[in-house]
């Protein structure tokens, strides 16, 4: 599926660019700092937007083709905000086998977004995961830690109707 990117807009706040700057100033004299400033950056914002990175680029003088090289090759990093409600579908052999590629799917179609991504409202973000331990439970998914197995196609639709 194409991602139709209806991207949810940076909303920084000044709080959020101060406690930044000051993070890049206490380490950006030591050896490394690159990782440890964007691992702070995200626990400031909760992701790493391009708005993000380019102020590390620019307060460290170091090229913005780097730092999205950084945040794009370690998983830990978020170019996407999280929603509210943190959808995690299993595509593990044994939910896959049992189905969930299909919910997967269907939750794409409902929320109109792609693996990776957050609604424009920011209630939902939609990521797979490769095993969450619950085989003899496949398929599942998870929302903010809550586990649904055994899962249909029809029952998605149910589930995300809970979350407000």
């Amino acid at each position: 599926m194409v991602s139709k990117k209806q991207s949810v807009p940076f909303r920084g706040t000044e709080e959020q660019k101060e406690a930044l700057m000051q993070a890049i100033a206490s380490m950006k004299d030591e050896k490394g700092c690159l990782m440890p400033i964007m691992q702070k950056a995200q626990d400031i914002y909760g992701y790493l937007p391009l708005e993000v990175q380019t102020m590390i680029s620019d307060a460290l003088g170091v090229p913005l083709e780097k730092i999205y090289g950084v945040a794009t090759f370690y998983s830990q990093f978020a170019l996407n905000p999280k929603g509210r409600y943190q959808i995690s579908v299993c595509l593990g052999t044994a939910c896959y086998v049992k189905g969930s590629g299909d919910i997967y799917n269907k939750l794409m179609d409902l929320l109109g977004i792609v693996g990776g991504e957050c609604t424009p409202d920011g209630k939902f973000s939609l990521d797979a995961c490769r095993c969450v331990g619950a085989c003899g439970l496949a398929p599942v998914m998870m929302i903010n830690g809550e586990v649904y197995g055994r899962l249909t196609v029809d029952d998605v639709e149910d589930i995300l109707n809970k979350y407000d």
